[in-house]
């Protein structure tokens, strides 16, 4: 009599039942395998192949399987190595800090499975190094976009003492399967095969996790060791909730205001500056929130969030004339509020008082970015900048030539925008996410205080924005 299996199959992972289960019916074979020990939403996914006499179910419940297996006392072989190990040693070059040693101790508490919350700048890559080297596992850290796999290649090699050449690249061209590799989002959701490979998943700003297709990943891959790592990981669509299936619950969370005073991020002040609107704008603007708010008052119409302001405006100005004209107004009073030409005189001020600094400007909008490049001689950097062209731009502000740089959402996340000592948020959304990816480019400790400035259009929606993105 042969044991039960359980192997991996393109996305799937199949349970091979022993030769004692053939003749039962489907739930008979699963009450004689799992017994009342499967959760009933494991045991719902979980489907038979009529064809060669074998259940898929999702790589994910792996282990809730085994742990069925073993309490309703099945003999089982796993047919693949659980914990596949480096084949190589490291070395943690430096010393972790107290909180990367704490962050560290939480995840390896909760069975090294959870997701670790801290600031930009702070150390998160650092943090999945001393994982890596605890652990000792094939380890595959997942990362958003294509800038980010050389940083990462360079900064775990250097945080384990390893040549960057035995650090495998797979994404944007390259496809390099090694014991520790660097895989973007989409190539990770593309070539899920690949996750059988690895012991240990590490997702770099993993909020990006629980979008349909990105979700695919952590239910492709087998291994319940898995690392979640953001400085914001509140979804506006709430969906951040499925990061504790998809990865684990919340073991470790810093604020940027608690690693300030432990002096390991540089002490900051926040800076608000009104800037007026013109008499002329003003009655613009005012006409323009009138046409819509007078819509949602005749439609009886409540925006509670974003998803309702897409769902009752956005969605039904497509077929609806009214709509469209609330929309439409409602955006020109939003182009009127964040972009005030008052601030640009307000810009001029602070450049001027930053004159020695290096300073990174931030806007909503990308004509903005170009306005301010054009009116200051600025550098400037948009979804429209070429690749090169971005890094030369990056590689000189890095190096001092160029002390001060515009630029639109494309540096939030996802690229290492060099430190710098103060940031000017020109105009920028709601979310918390952006503003503490825009403070952290000025939180790397230094001497001296940092300085982060909003410019925030008086008696508009802007200020509500402001007061949400906190």
């Amino acid at each position: 009599m042969s044991d039960t299996t359980l192997e991996l199959r393109g996305r799937d992972l199949i349970i091979v039942p022993s030769t004692e289960y053939e003749s039962l019916a489907f739930p008979a074979m699963l009450n004689q395998l799992f017994g009342n020990h499967l959760p009933t939403s494991i045991r719902s996914s979980i489907a038979v192949d009529r064809r060669q006499r074998f259940l898929r179910t999702q790589p994910i419940h792996f282990s809730t399987i085994k742990r069925a297996l073993r309490l309703q006392e099945t003999p089982f072989t796993v047919a693949f190595d659980e914990r596949p190990a480096l084949p190589f040693p490291t070395a943690l070059a430096m010393e972790a800090r107290p909180y990367q040693q704490e962050a560290l101790g939480s995840w390896l508490a909760e069975g090294s499975a959870g997701v670790v919350v801290l600031p930009t700048g702070a150390g998160k890559t650092f943090t999945a190094a001393m994982a890596i080297h605890e652990t000792g596992l094939w380890t595959l850290a997942v990362v958003p976009t294509i800038d980010l796999l050389q940083q990462w290649r360079v900064a775990l090699s250097a945080a384990l003492s390893l040549d960057a050449e035995q650090i495998g690249l797979f994404g944007g061209g390259e496809k390099d399967l090694k014991p520790i590799t660097i895989i973007t989002y989409d190539s990770a959701a593309l070539y899920p095969r690949e996750l059988r490979n690895f012991g240990l998943l590490i997702f770099d700003e993993c909020h990006h996790l629980p979008a349909p297709t990105y979700r695919l990943i952590a239910e492709s891959a087998f291994t319940p060791l898995r690392l979640g790592l953001s400085a914001t990981p509140e979804r506006s669509d709430m969906a951040h909730a499925d990061l504790d299936e998809l990865i684990g619950l919340e073991v470790y969370r810093r604020s940027p205001a608690e690693l300030t005073e432990g002096r390991y991020l540089a002490q900051y002040q926040e800076v608000r500056v009104d800037v007026a609107l013109a008499s002329e704008d003003e009655e613009r603007y005012a006409e323009q929130r009138r046409i819509y708010r007078s819509f949602l008052q005749r439609r009886r119409i409540v925006i509670r969030s974003p998803e309702d302001f897409q769902q009752k405006v956005i969605y039904m100005s497509a077929r609806d004339p009214d709509a469209r004209a609330a929309m439409l107004a409602w955006r020109e009073a939003r182009n009127i509020a964040m972009n005030a030409p008052g601030k640009y005189a307000e810009i001029e001020q602070i450049l001027r008082r930053h004159a020695a600094d290096q300073v990174i400007l931030f806007s909503e909008y990308n004509y903005v970015v170009d306005e301010i490049s054009r009116r200051f001689c600025l550098p400037s950097i948009t979804y429209k900048t070429p690749a090169e062209e971005r890094r030369i731009i990056l590689d000189r502000f890095r190096m001092g030539q160029y002390s001060k740089l515009v630029t639109g959402r494309v540096l939030n996340e996802g690229v290492d925008v060099p430190d710098c000592r103060v940031a000017i948020i020109v105009s920028g959304n709601s979310t918390k996410r952006e503003y503490i990816q825009r403070l952290g480019r000025v939180l790397r400790p230094k001497e001296g205080q940092a300085t982060l400035y909003e410019l925030v259009t008086s008696g508009t929606t802007e200020e509500n924005v402001a007061q949400r993105r906190k």
